[in-house]
């Protein structure tokens, strides 16, 4: 479980490739507060550290992932969002983040002022998770939906998100991996389900908020 708050930009030192999975390598400022076999997000994807040597640490990559996320273009020297899991007791400062990327999205438009726009286009099954002041992850950074279209949404990135994240390179074209918010999942589900109308009434009597 992760929180979407961005806690440093790793460095992608190796990429060791196979037939069915690959090796990453990455260099972050510290190890000394994990341990091989624990979780850690990278861009979003909720990986296992495999390795550590020094600052580096090893996490296995397998093809399924690798096709479903942006990890399969990253190349040696790319930067890199990190997030260590959630600890009990921890402050929730974003919203809850499994880990588990739904699909990648493509940044059509970025527009720069006081705040940083993007606009991302993605597939229709994500866009209905989409919705105006809701969350999203964005290579794991805990985003507010700004704007929602037909077929993307807008982000705005205040100067610390821009400052702390990956997102502050993102230009026209390139692939971001999205997690819609766990909550709209869950309400989609139960609306399938039930012909019963959901209401604020509903989503208490079944323990969502």
């Amino acid at each position: 479980m992760f929180t979407g708050i961005i806690q440093e930009i790793g460095s992608v030192i190796r990429i060791k490739k196979s037939s069915q999975s690959c090796e990453l390598r990455i260099m972050v400022k510290s190890m000394n507060s994990s341990n091989i076999g624990d979780s850690i997000a990278v861009n979003g994807v909720c990986l296992t550290i495999t390795k550590i040597e020094g600052r580096d640490f090893s996490a296995d990559v397998v093809n399924e992932t690798l096709q479903r996320t942006n990890l399969g273009l990253l190349r040696a020297g790319d930067r890199i969002n990190i997030e260590r899991p959630l600890r009990v007791g921890d402050q929730l400062s974003g919203h809850f983040v499994l880990g588990h990327i739904d699909n990648t999205g493509t940044i059509i438009s970025t527009v720069l002022g006081s705040r940083r726009i993007l606009e991302v286009e993605t597939k229709d099954e994500i866009m209905t998770y989409i919705v105006e002041k809701g969350s999203i992850a964005i290579d794991g950074v805990s985003l507010t939906v700004a704007g929602v279209y037909k077929r993307s949404f807008k982000v705005a990135l205040i100067p610390h998100t821009i400052s702390t994240t990956t997102l502050d390179s993102k230009k026209r074209g390139d692939i971001v991996n999205l997690e819609v918010d766990i909550l709209a999942k869950h309400v989609a589900k139960l609306e399938k389900g039930k012909s019963q109308k959901i209401d604020m009434n509903f989503l208490k009597d079944k323990g969502v908020i």
